[in-house]
């Protein structure tokens, strides 16, 4: 069962990667903070990893920066 929280952030990660191209934790972190979401990186990786399971969102290096970027699935 997916809290009240948990379920805003969701609905807005992907939001916001709807909007921008790709996105890394820490600007995903800043714009949900921005928003008044208030939440931490730890809590940003745990709902992109369901995101990932879930096959919503994906992953992927650019470069060889060694920094994971997400997107959203293309369908």
């Amino acid at each position: 069962m997916i809290n009240m929280m948990t379920a805003s952030i969701i609905h807005e990660i992907i939001n916001i990667l709807s909007m921008e191209d790709s996105s890394t934790v820490a600007i995903l972190t800043r714009r949900l903070n921005e928003r008044g979401i208030p939440c931490t990186r730890q809590k940003v990786e745990r709902v992109l990893r369901d995101l990932i399971g879930k096959e919503i969102i994906e992953a992927y290096y650019i470069n060889s920066n060694h920094r994971k970027h997400y997107r959203l699935r293309s369908t």
